[in-house]
């Protein structure tokens, strides 16, 4: 899933926002740059691919295991505190330096907020009361939310009757995998609507970004490196407001929000920047579809979670629909592409072929 939201998205091109998740979404194939030889390392990239999906699925289980002994605003703190922390070092290897202009902080804060302080803490929250699997799966929404997101924000999108019959056949699927038909099939309906809400909230961000950070000149890995600092710096300000301090460390769940920040917020990044530099973003966005079945199989075989038969339906639904909002249409133009997928692929070229 992705959590930062780079820069330098093209105006023109129409915007569908993913992330944590997240998770990505599939752009449309003509407007990613072709792979070239300048990206590609010593690790075969379907290896990477693979380890990307796993990372991004367990993110859930991490979750889940870190609210177990911290509240809800710390363990999204200490994600975006080891995130940031590896991407620092990255960003001191390569000798690159943060941005400088006090408008570019000003709007990386507000992305923070939109694309990792808010969503994340919620998803914690919601964990409280829900599965990691359903948490998952909520977070495969995000597409469905950045379409109609686009449709009020970004007067040149254009929808065809394919994106908009898969926006429908994503929030059935939503339905089915609570099981409204039973009384949201023991589901927790406000932690549900957490979860759906933070993938909203992905959406706001990403669209927020492109108004507001293309074409600032500045690094992919300095804005992200930066936009993920002012989200720690956001949360230490309010989780003390908001929740006690802890009064232990316990192992275990402090293990598990290392590895939600270093491996599935930093390390994550920088494997699929890396990526999208080598084969391309359509091919690198696959894992969105990865996610939530690597979600779902951590939760229920580490975690021991209860699964229904209306769980992975309704999560196939949910991911046809997101299929359907991004692809290309008879007659008309593609969907809206991944803002991750095209920044990292079209801004800053020098860069990403040496991650």
């Amino acid at each position: 899933m992705s959590t930062v939201a780079p820069p330098g998205t093209p105006t023109g091109s129409s915007a569908s926002p993913t992330p944590s998740t997240t998770p990505s979404t599939t752009p449309d194939a003509s407007s990613a740059p072709a792979p070239t030889g300048r990206g590609r390392t010593a690790v075969d990239w379907r290896i990477r691919f693979g380890a990307l999906s796993v990372i991004w699925g367990f993110s859930f289980l991490f979750i889940k295991v870190g609210t177990d002994g911290y509240a809800p605003p710390y363990v999204s703190f200490g994600r975006m505190l080891f995130g940031s922390a590896v991407l620092a070092v990255v960003l001191l290897v390569k000798r690159d330096r943060p941005p400088r202009a006090p408008r570019t902080w000003a709007h990386l804060a507000v992305a923070a907020f939109l694309c990792n302080a808010f969503p994340f803490t919620l998803f914690a929250y919601a964990e409280l009361t829900i599965p990691s699997t359903l948490a998952g799966i909520c977070n495969a929404t995000t597409p469905l939310w950045g379409m109609v997101v686009a449709l009020v924000a970004l007067s040149e999108d254009r929808p065809t009757r394919r994106r908009f019959a898969g926006l429908g056949l994503g929030f059935v699927g939503v339905l089915v995998v609570l099981g409204i038909w039973q009384g949201f099939s023991g589901q927790d309906p406000k932690g549900t609507a957490m979860a759906l809400i933070a993938s909203a909230s992905y959406a706001v961000g990403w669209v927020y970004v492109r108004r507001t950070l293309s074409g600032t000149g500045d690094s992919h890995l300095a804005m992200s490196s930066t936009q993920l600092f002012l989200g720690a710096v956001q949360l230490a300000v309010v989780a003390p407001l908001v929740s006690p301090l802890p009064t232990a460390l316990p192992v275990v769940p402090l293990l598990a929000v290392f590895a939600l920040g270093a491996l599935g917020t930093g390390l994550a990044f920088l494997l699929q920047y890396g990526l999208v530099a080598e084969v391309g973003p359509t091919t690198a966005t696959m894992t969105t579809y990865l996610i939530p079945v690597v979600a779902t199989g951590a939760g229920v075989l580490v975690l021991g979670e209860r699964l229904t038969w209306n769980v992975p339906l309704g999560a196939l639904i949910v991911l046809a629909g997101a299929w359907l909002t991004q692809s290309k249409g008879t007659g008309g133009r593609a969907g809206g592409g991944n803002v991750v997928a095209r920044s990292a692929a079209e801004a800053d070229k020098g860069e990403a072929a040496q991650s």
